[in-house]
């Protein structure tokens, strides 16, 4: 298939497997690790902590189509990593950009996120961000 890199593992994509490329598997192992660590860091500075669980929380579940878990694991990712188009040290702006791309990941993919992936997120918030390390 154009544009893909060797696939190292199968997602499902409408019962048809879909190679997930060497980037998707780097970008889910970042979320992995650091996703927390960075929501920690940032608490009380951005608005849409609730949007970050409710992706995280959608990728996380297991009946998540596959496409749907790699635009949302694009944009944890864009989240998480560092370096993005404006620096998240940026008082007033730096987030921004984050919060632009993930809206618009949960806009592509609304139908799959269900109201249990948006009630953990809640449920996170409401007991701390410490309820949710390691889910």
């Amino acid at each position: 298939m154009a544009g893909y890199e060797t696939p190292v593992e199968e997602i499902e994509l409408l019962n048809l497997p879909v190679p997930m490329t060497a980037q998707d598997a780097e970008n889910e192992r970042t979320v992995r690790r650091d996703f927390w660590r960075k929501l920690v860091a940032v608490l009380g500075r951005i608005p849409f902590v609730e949007d970050l669980l409710t992706a995280y929380f959608c990728t996380r579940d297991p009946a998540t189509p596959g496409w749907v878990r790699a635009i949302l694991v694009g944009a944890l990712a864009y989240f998480v990593l560092p370096a993005d188009m404006i620096p998240d040290l940026l008082p007033g702006v730096g987030f921004s950009d984050d919060a632009a791309v993930l809206l618009s990941a949960l806009q592509a993919v609304a139908s799959p996120i269900r109201p249990r992936h948006r009630a953990a997120a809640k449920r996170v918030l409401d007991r701390g961000l410490d309820a949710g390390v390691g889910q």
